[in-house]
């Protein structure tokens, strides 16, 4: 039995949303594969996620002087336990699925916000005399994307930062395999829409189940 978390960065469902539904696709299809896995689903626009703020950074730095949350204001208690609520959720789980718009080249700032979330060192990396070194080998993980142009090649190829950014934070973290459903090019191709729907409907078919 695994543990797999579903992580959707996408205010729209999906009717609305490619990827979205490209991600409702996957995850359908994963669970009808491995019926003794357990998927959570977090909405990344639904839930309360953190931003590390002044509140977060006083109320670290209280916990480790202290090692008491009686120390902590309301607002330090509740932004620190939810971070760590996230962060446990995270290290639980041993797949991990990324579904994403890609805005402005990079993804939306909730996704940057959960990740901040999680990237805590002694949980998900750590230090060493060599540098940092992830701490969740063994695990896996997948990004489900949808860009209205082409960014795989030509010469867009280098504004795509969403997927890069995700990839070299699995890379951090000592994730070793991180697969990809990129869907690009159906508000620049509108004739080629529902093709490039259908293959990666298709891929994601496939994909779930191998995962």
């Amino acid at each position: 039995m695994a543990n797999v978390l579903y992580v959707t960065a996408h205010p729209l469902s999906e009717d609305e949303s490619l990827s979205m539904a490209v991600g409702k696709q996957f995850i359908e299809t994963y669970q009808e594969t491995n019926r003794n896995d357990e998927v959570v689903h977090l909405d990344l626009y639904t839930a309360d996620i953190p931003f590390l703020d002044k509140d977060v950074f006083n109320g670290w730095k209280k916990l480790r002087e202290t090692g008491s949350l009686e120390e902590l204001s309301s607002d330090e208690r509740m932004k620190v336990g939810r971070l760590a609520e996230l962060g446990a959720q995270f290290l639980l789980a041993d797949k991990y699925v990324f579904v994403t718009p890609m805005w402005n080249f990079s993804v939306p700032a909730i996704m940057k916000a959960y990740i901040d979330a999680i990237a805590v060192s002694g949980k998900t990396f750590t230090y060493t005399k060599e540098g940092a070194e992830g701490l969740l080998k063994g695990k896996k993980a997948l990004h489900i994307q949808a860009r209205g142009d082409v960014y795989s090649e030509g010469p867009e190829v280098n504004r795509e930062m969403g997927h890069r950014y995700l990839e070299v934070m699995m890379d951090f973290f000592g994730i070793e395999s991180f697969e990809s459903i990129i869907i690009e090019g159906q508000v620049k191709f509108p004739t080629k829409a529902q093709e490039i729907k259908e293959k990666a409907m298709n891929q994601a078919l496939t994909i779930a189940t191998t995962f």
